[in-house]
């Protein structure tokens, strides 16, 4: 069975939240920092990857 790709998201700032983005289906939010390293996060809930781009 193929799972689905983690959905990315563009963003322009280091500091964001996910909460499922689903009014049934979501989950608790959670802020996320973005590393300047990487330019990238995961949630570590629903795995929806956030990238940096300024």
């Amino acid at each position: 069975m193929a799972q689905e790709a983690p959905e990315v998201q563009i963003v322009n700032k280091r500091r964001i939240y996910c909460d499922g983005s689903d009014d049934v289906l979501g989950h608790p939010r959670v802020w996320l920092q973005i590393p300047k390293d990487v330019n990238f996060v995961e949630c570590p809930y629903c795995d929806k990857r956030f990238e940096f781009e300024a």
